[in-house]
This record gives C-alpha cells, sequence and structure tokens, in this order.
C-alpha cells in the first residue's frame, strides 16, 4: 500500500504566516513543508496538517 499525501487546503496556505517573523511562507510540495526564508526554518506538514510550532521547525541549510 502506497503512502497517501494529504495536500494542504490552498485558502488557508494563503493565510499562514511564520509564527517567528510573521513573514509569507512558501509552498514545497515534494518536501511537505512550508519555508520561511526570513527565519530560516522549515514547518513540516503532517497529514495534510501544517505545524506551524517553532520548535518542530527543520532550520535550512543554506539559511
Amino acid at each position: 500500500m502506497a503512502d497517501t499525501i494529504l495536500k494542504p487546503d490552498a485558502k488557508l496556505l494563503d493565510l499562514l504566516v511564520c509564527p517567528v517573523t510573521r513573514a509569507p511562507l512558501r509552498y514545497d510540495e515534494d518536501a511537505q513543508e512550508l519555508i520561511s526564508d526570513q527565519a530560516g526554518l522549515a514547518y513540516p506538514i503532517r497529514d495534510g496538517i501544517p505545524i506551524m510550532l517553532e520548535s518542530e521547525a527543520r532550520p535550512l541549510k543554506d539559511a
């Protein structure tokens, strides 16, 4: 059985901002993450739900 990737709602993504900087986020569909270029963080999306906690974010390598 293949893993099913649930995509977050596009309208929800338009409303979300980085909790650290309040800057807009960009959606990385391949990695299933919301990227904050300003904060240098990637917030995971699990089961179609964005996890918007700084403690759950992954630092970007080039940040």
